[in-house]
């Protein structure tokens, strides 16, 4: 079975930190955007396995309605 998930990245001073939204403490740090990337992919991977073995549901993203606002500031 495939889920699928939402990353998101932000710069910070060492690199970029990366979170999945739906399942927030699933989060790691990579000095480079690729890095993060794999890391992050990884960090959800175990998170999955410990999640499996530990008999919890695993957080999915089948309801969530995810999108860009973008709002003028004066």
């Amino acid at each position: 079975m495939r889920y699928k998930y939402t990353a998101k990245y932000t710069k910070i001073p060492s690199g970029y930190m990366g979170q999945i939204i739906e399942w927030q403490e699933v989060i790691t740090e990579g000095k480079s955007l690729t890095e993060c990337r794999f890391l992050l992919e990884d960090a959800l991977n175990e998170m999955i396995l410990a999640y499996q073995q530990q008999g919890k549901a695993i957080p999915l993203n089948d309801e969530d309605i995810i999108e860009t606002l973008s709002i003028e500031v004066a």
